[in-house]
């Protein structure tokens, strides 16, 4: 069984509109794109197979999701994982742009 990561760093890399996080020499992350003004496009999650199931997309994806709240912005959960996480966790769900994900 696979440890869970614990006390995960997750960077905001805005010049390449990333959430990452740098694991046992592995880099997994969130990709966004800025919509139109006051939205946040979710894109892409990508975890590298060895990190996989160990709690690093979910800290990425809780990570982008605070940034975007505390920013005030709406989201577009395009990714699949991102839109899977938002509708797990009700809490964000508030923030999705024209409804529940």
């Amino acid at each position: 069984m696979k440890e869970n990561i614990k006390n995960l760093t997750v960077k905001h890399n805005e010049k390449l509109q990333r959430f990452e996080a740098e694991v046992e020499g592995e880099e997994a992350f969130v990709e966004y794109e800025h919509a139109k003004e006051g939205s946040i496009v979710f894109t892409h999650t990508i975890v590298p197979p060895p990190l996989e199931g160990r709690g690093v997309g979910s800290e990425l994806a809780h990570a982008a999701l605070e940034y975007a709240r505390l920013q005030h912005l709406k989201i577009v959960p395009q990714c699949s994982f991102i839109n899977a996480y938002v509708r797990r966790h009700s809490k964000y769900q508030s923030l999705v742009d024209g409804g529940r994900a």
